[in-house]
């Protein structure tokens, strides 16, 4: 039994310490000295049993690990294992479903267990600020705001960006070009990109690009908040508000969160309301 556990390497884990001051290209504590490779030696008195079937000639295994090794010239920041490839997470969910909490909570572990990491959002959402995202409770972090996803390797930075592990992306459903930066970023960079968006509008179609990503993901998260009116699970968006554009940034003041039941009852009660508003309108002859 104790050669069997030969393997068993020790670890050292060290505590991150806090952050000094915040960065829009967030760098990470020392990371956490994992082996990339681990070999499994069986002991010779178990491959030679009746009832264990190895191939053969070989008598042990080895444990593969989805990472690169870095060569010995490479920076002392990539020394450790990278992955080999790029991943891309997706959250979706109505407004007011903590999609943005969501993301800055990944995007922290992904910084505490060693990653570089940097946030991206659009430039149209500013009602917080332009430079940090923030969540309706009042979590803040800071990052980029941008147009288009295109113009973040520039702004960032050629080398910077080689640097970087993990890219977060916030209210993605504003962004055109987010197909395409996250198959180059995930394909081509081996990046992990987490994506936070809605997935329809207040009129529960596709709202941007976000559902055209899903095929890309390698996993998808729904999720829902709670109905304004009734107190269960909103799985929609209800505008409380006249405008008819699909892009209307507001809060609480211009959306709520609403059940199925609910938003039936809000679109025919909003319907109801128009057409007796466009009766009593008075007529220019």
């Amino acid at each position: 039994m104790r050669s069997m556990l030969r393997f068993i390497l020790p670890f050292h884990i060290s505590s991150p310490p806090p952050p000094s001051h915040h960065h829009l290209l967030l760098k990470p504590s020392p990371p956490l000295l994992l082996p990339s490779f681990r070999t499994f030696h069986f002991p010779k008195s178990l491959a030679k049993s009746p009832f264990v079937r190895l191939p053969k000639p070989a008598t042990h295994f080895t444990s593969f690990r989805p990472y690169c090794r870095t060569s010995p010239g490479d920076h002392e920041s990539d020394m450790q294992s990278r992955p080999c490839c790029g991943e891309i997470h997706v959250i979706v969910g109505p407004m007011f479903a903590g999609k943005t909490t969501t993301l800055l909570r990944r995007i922290q572990a992904e910084r505490n267990n060693g990653r570089t990491v940097a946030i991206i959002k659009s430039d149209k959402d500013t009602r917080y600020g332009v430079d940090a995202i923030v969540t309706h409770d009042g979590t803040r972090m800071p990052c980029m705001a941008l147009p288009a996803l295109s113009m973040f390797r520039e702004r960032l930075g050629a080398e910077a960006y080689d640097k970087l592990d993990v890219i977060g992306i916030d209210e993605a459903q504003f962004f055109e070009d987010l197909y395409d930066f996250c198959c180059n970023a995930a394909d081509r960079d081996r990046k992990t990109v987490i994506v936070a968006g809605l997935d329809g509008d207040y009129l529960r179609r596709r709202f941007g690009s976000v559902l055209d990503i899903i095929p890309l993901a390698n996993s998808v998260t729904k999720l829902t908040a709670r109905c304004e009116l009734c107190g269960g699970r909103a799985f929609f968006t209800l505008r409380k508000t006249k405008e008819k554009q699909t892009e209307l940034i507001g809060g609480a003041d211009v959306y709520m969160p609403v059940c199925r039941q609910h938003y039936i009852d809000g679109q025919i009660v909003w319907e109801a309301t128009r057409i007796v508003l466009d009766m009593e309108r008075p007529v220019v002859v």
